[in-house]
């Protein structure tokens, strides 16, 4: 596995990710496992984040006590699975701008074709996070990278739920830069390319359209 590629196997994750997975989960609970899933993932991928002091009053007296030191974060979706992580991962960073990508995949080919492009103005001095539940082929989630690239941002970090190895080997192999978080790197991708085992297709699955 690449260095850059982080697989969360935390129990609450795991547990989660079972129930998405089932067959039998309908939308509105899917939905809601997604945005819980994504805001413990979250939490993990913003580790990184560096910290400073500052003095604050507390009810006993003063105190030193860290902040993040100014980093301000973007979430950006790939539209439209990619929404169904906003909500959870705005409930631990409020305060972050979100960005939208609009990509589809063509079912003949199998490569993505872009349709929208919103960023926030201020994204070079941004650090970005991609969202996408799931890593197929690559294909989306390379051509986002490379949209969002262009607007310099000051790092570029990805986040799905559910990967293939086929396209981890692509996104590492495009954007060697990036580092890629997942809960589950899964066994392969089938012949109209989903991932086997995933959970089929998760747009479909969040708002209820198949």
């Amino acid at each position: 596995m690449d260095s850059n590629v982080f697989v969360m196997d935390h129990p609450l994750i795991q547990h989660k990710l079972t129930h998405l997975r089932d067959k039998k989960t309908g939308s509105k609970e899917f939905r809601e496992l997604v945005s819980e899933i994504a805001t413990l993932m979250c939490y993990e991928a913003t580790r990184d984040l560096p910290l400073e002091d500052i003095e604050i009053e507390t009810p006993m007296g003063k105190a030193v006590t860290k902040v993040i030191a100014g980093r301000k974060l973007a979430f950006v979706p790939i539209l439209r699975a990619g929404l169904g992580m906003v909500d959870g991962v705005l409930n631990l960073v409020p305060a972050a701008k979100v960005g939208h990508i609009g990509l589809y995949r063509d079912e003949t080919t199998l490569k993505p074709v872009e349709y929208y492009n919103k960023l926030p103005s201020d994204i070079p001095e941004r650090d970005v996070i991609v969202l996408d539940p799931m890593l197929a082929t690559g294909g989306s989630a390379i051509d986002a990278i490379t949209i969002i690239k262009r607007s310099c941002p000051k790092s570029i970090k990805f986040m799905c739920i559910i990967a293939a190895p086929e396209g981890i080997e692509a996104l590492t192999a495009a954007h060697p830069d990036v580092h890629v978080y997942c809960a589950s790197v899964d066994s392969h991708l089938n012949d109209i390319g989903y991932i086997v085992p995933g959970l089929g297709d998760a747009g479909d699955r969040i708002f209820g359209t198949k």
